[in-house]
């Protein structure tokens, strides 16, 4: 089963999705399952992982809702407060949702040190007692402080969003590989395969651009521990969906049909008990 283990949906709303710059104009508007569904067929893929992408529990319950009545979205990363002195008594109430399979926060607009705050740790380390899991979303900055975050939580199994969102069109890489290097270390700690045409220069990449990076969470994380996910439709602003999937298995074609059906699906199966 081929599995794209990152997208959004949403209803365009101008002012919570102010991220959206002018430059960005072709995602300016509705995302729904309904779309994707067609995308999904063309291409050969089962389902998705629907990822939130504001800050509110009531977009959480919308991804549910998708969940629910669209076969394709096969789980939900929603967003709880995790700071919040209430959060396990939330959690408990979120765990009654089979289709949440675990929470991300956009710690990406966040200062540097978020994930050193003790009470963001506290939070996070909360998540084991459900079996939620944990996406971090983060820029290049913010690695050492994800670095501490997984080696103080072993019990939390973490997925990295977007390799961490290295300067790909500065062809920046060194700190970038070496905080990866160290990351990779910890055994409870995957990476997605995703957002790397947004990083890279949207009108004139070419798919040698992102190889060097891959190369590094292949020989770090090994094909036990990726996933394959498109971004859509944030990607859709640099490639369409086709390049983005065609760009991931050009890559993994030379590894063999295991480790493109680890990449492509069973990756994302066993880590969000799909």
């Amino acid at each position: 089963m081929i599995i794209d283990a990152h997208q959004h949906f949403w209803h365009f709303d101008p002012v919570r999705d102010s991220w959206i710059t002018d430059d960005m104009a072709v995602i300016k508007r509705d995302f729904l399952p309904a779309d994707l569904e067609p995308v999904l067929a063309e291409n050969g893929i089962a389902g998705c992982v629907a990822v939130q992408a504001s800050q509110s529990e009531s977009e959480t319950m919308f991804l549910v809702s998708m969940a629910q009545n669209y076969d394709i979205v096969k789980g939900v990363v929603g967003w709880v407060d995790l700071q919040s002195v209430q959060l396990y008594e939330r959690l408990e109430a979120l765990s009654q949702f089979e289709e949440i399979k675990g929470f991300r926060h956009v710690a990406q607009a966040e200062p540097d040190d978020f994930f050193m705050r003790p009470e963001v740790v506290k939070g996070i380390r909360q998540l084991a007692a459900f079996d939620f899991t944990y996406d971090i979303l983060i820029y290049p900055s913010q690695l050492k402080a994800a670095m501490h975050l997984v080696r103080a939580l072993p019990e939390v199994k973490f997925v990295i969003d977007h390799l961490a969102k290295p300067y790909i069109k500065k062809k920046e890489i060194t700190r970038w590989a070496n905080f990866m290097t160290e990351i990779a270390k910890n055994k409870n700690v995957s990476c997605k395969l995703s957002g790397m045409v947004t990083e890279a220069d949207w009108q004139e990449w070419s798919k040698k651009d992102f190889f060097p990076y891959l190369d590094v969470v292949f020989e770090q994380f090994g094909p036990d521990r990726l996933m394959f996910g498109s971004d859509w439709p944030v990607c859709l602003v640099a490639a369409n969906y086709t390049q983005v999937k065609t760009l991931i298995e050009e890559y993994v074609d030379p590894w063999g049909d295991e480790v493109r059906a680890k990449v492509f699906g069973a990756n994302a199966v066993a880590f969000y008990n799909l």
